[in-house]
């Protein structure tokens, strides 16, 4: 998630034993590049990063992850051929997240190596099949490797997600509630403070199904008219223009990208520049009830905010006991 996925952050959680990518889609490519290079310089363990293809300034970070050497690259919308190719070259791991089968197989067949499939109970843009359904129905109908997202907290879930025959884990929501996270901790009480049913889906958003926490805020945009968002949008446009520091030719670009690429109408497409400067009320300014909260509905069922190597050493603990309880199992039935 874009200004929570920091240097700090990604860093902590590579340290600890996980595989932490960095959130580059709100950056500009000047920044992009600073905080890949600051990533560096606070952990020699390996990292990714997440960015979209269509996003100003593309090409730039295309080529600052060429020339580091960068593990892995992270993307969903928009997928650009040219700059895969160039990564697979490279010996750059593709890992696309996706939300429904039929983009599964669309991006195996555009070169990915691993998918990473986040179900309906995923925070921020998400499909509309549960975890579960959607990780079976994938496995039976892709050849590479699979990583499950959505409703993941433990190392309960981590073993259950083998069970199934998924590779691993992505996390967003249970990362985002650590020590390490950058933001602020009136937001991380309102994450904490959320109910399961406080977390709910709704397109008014930005044009596409997005799960959030429904504050007051969220909750007038979600009863808002039409010519009231688009409004909103053409306002939150202009102010990710001076957050990315993009030119209008670049905003329009990135217009048409999502128009083609994501099957997107024009209204939503407009609709969906109203993420970036609404998100960044909420978790950069420290405003929860002004702003937008993405979040997995585990935040519902969380209640602390471990550090880093905390977490993946209760995970590991969790998973362990886990293992031991497949393991009677089978004696049992043996």
């Amino acid at each position: 998630m874009g200004w929570v996925a920091m240097p700090a952050l990604v860093a902590a959680s590579s340290n600890a034993g996980a595989f932490g990518f960095l959130a580059l889609a709100t950056a500009g490519p000047e920044e992009a590049i600073e905080m890949i290079d600051e990533t560096l310089s606070l952990t020699d363990k390996p990292f990714g990063v997440n960015f979209h293809m269509f996003q100003p300034g593309a090409d730039q970070i295309v080529q600052a992850v060429l020339d580091r050497k960068i593990k892995a690259v992270s993307y969903s919308r928009s997928p650009i051929p040219d700059y895969i190719k160039a990564f697979k070259e490279q010996g750059i791991v593709c890992m696309p997240t996706v939300g429904a089968l039929k983009h599964a197989v669309k991006a195996e067949q555009l070169g990915a190596d691993v998918l990473v499939i986040q179900g309906s109970e995923g925070g921020g843009h998400t499909g509309s099949t549960p975890t579960t359904l959607l990780l079976s129905s994938v496995l039976e109908n892709v050849q590479i490797p699979v990583v499950a997202a959505g409703g993941f907290r433990d190392g309960f879930g981590l073993a259950a997600s083998l069970a199934w025959g998924a590779s691993g884990i992505a996390m967003g929501t249970r990362f985002m509630m650590t020590q390490e996270s950058p933001v602020p901790a009136k937001t991380k009480e309102a994450y904490i403070s959320a109910g399961v049913e406080d977390i709910k889906v709704t397109k008014k958003f930005d044009g596409l199904p997005h799960r959030l926490i429904f504050n007051d805020y969220i909750q007038k945009i979600d009863r808002s008219n039409p010519f009231s968002l688009f409004v909103m949008s053409v306002t939150s446009a202009w102010k990710y223009k001076q957050l990315t520091k993009a030119s209008y030719g670049d905003i329009m670009r990135s217009f048409f990208a999502m128009l083609k690429g994501d099957d997107l109408t024009i209204s939503q497409s407009i609709m969906s520049a109203n993420s970036p400067a609404i998100i960044q009320k909420a978790m950069v300014d420290g405003s929860p009830n002004e702003g937008a909260m993405p979040s997995g509905q585990v935040a519902g069922i969380l209640t602390n905010l471990p550090t880093c190597n905390e977490l993946i050493q209760q995970i590991m603990r969790e998973f362990n006991v886990a293992a031991t309880n497949f393991k009677k199992i089978k004696g049992e039935k043996s």
